[in-house]
Formats: C-alpha cells, structure tokens, sequence
C-alpha cells in the first residue's frame, strides 16, 4: 500500500474501507498522534501527557497540561486535530456502509464514550456490503436542467437550516443549555442533510456541493444576525468550529448520496438523535474552574508597585481589533477603604467589577471575590440591542482575582495577575481557548499599564540620613538616633503626583497630603475641588 493509496483511504470519500484497513488505520492513526502530543507537550511544559489523559473524554488533565503552556498551544493544537477529526468521519460512515449498516452511523464518533464504542463496534463487524452498494462509483455528475436545480439548492439548504432553528430552539431556549451537541452535532447533521438532498436524485459535482455548504454557513449566520439571536462577534467565535463541521457533512452526505442506496427517511433518526443527545448531555455535563495566569516584569520594586496595583488611573485608549469590536475593556480602577474588607472597583466599557478584597499583604499579595460583574461583550449587530441567554444569564462568570508581587534580583518585580472563571458552554475545551485569550488580553492591558506607571514615575519616598560625630551611619532607629546616640537629621525627597514638583521636608512634617495613595504638593490639594 502506498502513500497515495493511504491519502486517499484515509481523506477521501469513495474508497471503500475494509475492517482489517479500518483496525490499521485508526490504531496507527491514534498512536502516531499521541506519540507527537505527548512529544510536544513535553517539551514545552515539562510534563506527561499520559495514555489514559489523552483518551479521557473530559479534557479535563489535558487542559490542566495545556495551562502550563504558552498561550497558542492550545490554538495550535485545535488546528492539528481538524485533519483527524475528517479522517476519523469519512473512514467510520464507509466503514459503516461497509458494514452493511447505516452510514449515518459513523458520525457518531464525534459524540464523547460513545464514539470510542462505535469506532470498537466498527473495527470489529465483518465485512457485509450489499451488492446495491457501489462504494468504488466514479460516474461523471448528471446535468439537469436550471429550474429543478435551483428547486434542489432550496430544498437542501432550507432543510439543512430547519435542523439548525429546531436545535437552536431546544439547547438555548428549551434545555437552557450550550450544549456540544449544539456546536458539534448540529452543523455536521445540517451540512449532512443538505448535502445528501442536493444530490438526490441527481448527482452534482464535489465543488457544487461545497459551494451549497458555504451557502448554509452564511445563511445560518444571516439568520442568527438578522433575527437578533446573536451577535457578530459570537458568530466569529464559533466559525471555526461550526464552519468546517458544516462543510464536512455536505461532503459525507455527498458521498453517501453517490455511493450508498441510502433512502432520504434514514436521515429522521439522525435528527432526531440530536435533541436526544443534547438532553442527555445536560444531565450529566459539568462547568469546571479555570484559572487564567498572566506575567510581566516590572524595573521597580514591590512598593513602588504596589499602590498601583491596588488602584491604577485612566488607561490609554485600546489598540487591540478585539477590544475595538466590543470586547470588554479595562478602563481605570479605584477602592474604597483600605485592607481586608476594602471595596475595588475595576471600570470596564461595559460596566463595574465589584471586588471586595479577602487578602491584603502588602506589598506581595492582593487578592479578592468578584460579587457583581457587567456583560463580557457588547455584541456587534444591525439591531440596538442584543441580548442572548450566554450573556444574560453570564455563562462567562469571573469568581475571584488575585495579584501576586514576587521580588527579584536588582529591585525589579514578578507582576502576576489571576482569574478564576467558569465558562458554561460546550464543548469546554474549543471555548476555553476564546476565553483564556480574552482574558489574558484584560491581563496585559492592566499589567503593562501597571509596569509603565511604576517604571516611569519618580521615586516617591528617599530617606537619607545625615549622622553627626559618629562613625556608624548607617543604623538610625525611628526616634532618630544611631546606637551611639549621635544626632541624626532625616529628611525626605518628595515629588508631586500631581505637579511633578519635588522637595525636601523632614520625615514627618505635614506638609505633603496623602490621597488614594498618591502624594501631592500643598499647592495642587488646594487648586483640587475637596
């Protein structure tokens, strides 16, 4: 077998695929690809990604390995897994025809536990294909004339799209849940059936076929956009699941249309076998704690840092596309009281955070709960106002935050900052990727805000002691003498927050104001509205 012979096996469609090249392919298939996962993941975290983690359906220490890692592994690994997945749907529906069963049967390997017995059953079953099925056929598409052609792309595609409205209606307004079933199932099964009816009864060709399915994929989203149930920025993030799911199920619907005798009612039991899954899986689905890191290193110590971090001025206006589109953007922060118990506020272009503060350490640790939280997004749309369940009920929840001020060598600073997030929409691990990078985005903005405050203003406090006849200068005590009770003058350089003015005063003198953790001048408090 060559290496043309197994591209075409294991992408194609028309090939027909034998229990002993099934067993093969899919256990070779999988072993290379855990071999290279594990290889990379390795090597850029440091740890093991086991046999039984990358079998496990929940992602769940898959996605503990993927947060030790640099921010595009996670993207870069949705991306190596889009070829797989194709492989893994057109071998398992010719399998299942080969198998004397109903093609529909192999994309159940999309669905978690259930897929891996499916994919058991397959590579078991012997080989039984009916004499009526012709899985090698390479007849030359069949012309028809324009009028019934263009009744075919309507009929395809207006079925296709009442699969997609009915669980649309079931998952988010019936079940109150974004289910996997909804992101995963449901365009596969929409392009599916409208490719399977596209080609029925008369053959089309393989790119009049992908025009249909890129033909749905924009009219779902019209609809989506048109009837205010959602926005274009959710759109976008869906897209690059929902798209190519599409796309391969108006190809696998082709191809079982072309080769199979396949009847147009063995398409009901694969509908209706969505809501089913989509029920099931809400019963049993969790929402598990993410907690998103992010880092930058600061040229100044702890205690210049520090009041910063705490509460921090205006930001600059936002550059980033993503904040531009509606994103929630950070905007300033501000508290109220100071230590345990102290109220921060942190301003974002959608509204207030509401953070009591649990721990002040200063000048190492802050940490706090979040009670109240605005809309993640402001969504872009023809209409004034949108508001889909996800961001009416707050799928995306913030709980708790934390920063952390680690000293290093040379007075400079480890600025850490932390979320703690739920994100109640399936499947987890395609809408983590959104939400992790989000929330790194709100990180930095913040942290290097932080950083070029703290790096460019002007030491706020300098001590300088001044000993008088004795030899020990450098031990002062707070009363302001040395052990050898010499006389010491302390003094203090000050520099306006307000003015930049500096000055010199003793320690102690009330001359300067301390206000929100800032010194100013005399001068400026006065010319202040208080």
């Amino acid at each position: 077998m060559d290496i043309r012979h197994c591209l075409r096996l294991w992408f194609g469609v028309s090939l027909p695929v034998s229990r002993r090249a099934y067993l093969v392919s899919g256990l070779g298939l999988a072993a290379g690809k855990y071999l290279c996962e594990m290889a990379v993941i390795w090597m850029l975290t440091g740890l093991w990604l086991s046999p039984i983690d990358f079998l496990n359906p929940s992602l769940a220490a898959r996605r503990e390995i993927l947060a030790a890692g640099p921010e595009w592994l996670g993207w870069t690994l949705f991306a190596w897994n889009l070829p797989f997945v194709w492989v893994a749907l057109t071998m398992s529906v010719r399998r299942a025809a080969g198998a004397g069963q109903s093609p529909w049967l192999g994309l159940l390997v999309l669905v978690p536990v259930v897929g891996l017995l499916v994919m058991v059953a397959l590579g078991l079953v012997a080989d039984r294909m009916p004499p009526a099925m012709d899985l090698s056929a390479d007849s030359e598409p069949v012309t028809e004339p324009a009028a019934q052609s263009w009744s075919q792309w309507l009929t395809a595609l207006l079925a296709g799209l009442a699969v997609g409205v009915v669980m649309l209606g079931v998952c988010v307004y019936l079940i109150e849940s974004y289910a996997a079933a909804l992101f995963l199932g449901t365009p596969l099964v929409m392009g599916a059936v409208t490719g399977f009816l596209f080609n029925r009864p008369e053959r089309k060709s393989l790119m009049a076929t992908v025009r249909v399915g890129v033909v749905l994929v924009l009219l779902a989203a019209g609809v989506l956009l048109g009837f205010a149930l959602e926005g274009a920025i959710c759109i976008a993030m869906a897209a690059p699941i929902v798209a190519p799911l599409a796309v391969a199920g108006v190809v696998l619907g082709k191809a079982v249309a072309d080769t199979t005798a396949t009847k147009g009612h063995s398409l009901l039991p694969l509908v209706a076998a969505l809501p089913m899954m989509a029920g099931a899986e809400s019963l049993v689905q969790q929402t598990p704690m993410h907690c998103v890191l992010t880092t930058v290193e600061v040229d100044a110590p702890p205690e210049d840092v520090w009041h910063y971090v705490v509460a921090f001025p205006d930001l600059a206006d936002p550059e980033e596309w993503f904040f531009r589109c509606g994103i929630a953007c950070p905007l300033r922060a501000r508290i109220e009281g100071t230590g345990v118990g102290a109220v921060r506020h942190c301003e974002f272009t959608t509204g207030d955070f509401v953070e009591p503060v649990t721990v002040w350490e200063e000048p190492t640790r802050l940490a706090f709960d979040v009670t109240s939280q605005p809309d993640p997004m402001v969504e872009l749309s023809p209409w004034r106002h949108v508001h889909p369940p996800h961001l009416e009920e707050q799928s995306l929840r913030s709980h708790r935050g934390e920063f952390r001020l680690v000293p290093l060598a040379g007075g400079r600073t480890r600025l850490e900052g932390r979320t703690w997030y739920t994100f109640d929409m399936h499947p987890q691990g395609y809408w983590k990727l959104w939400s992790d990078l989000a929330i790194h985005a709100i990180h930095r903005r913040v942290l290097e805000h932080v950083r070029q405050l703290a790096e460019n203003e002007p030491p706020r406090r300098r001590v300088a002691a001044t000993i008088v006849g004795a030899a020990n200068q450098d031990r002062v005590d707070h009363a302001g003498r040395n052990p050898e009770g010499a006389t010491v003058a302390v003094v203090e350089t000050h520099h306006c927050d307000a003015c930049g003015r500096g000055w010199e005063l003793p320690l102690a003198d009330g001359k300067s104001v301390a206000v929100v953790g800032k010194a100013i001048c005399r001068d400026c408090y006065r010319k202040a509205d208080h």
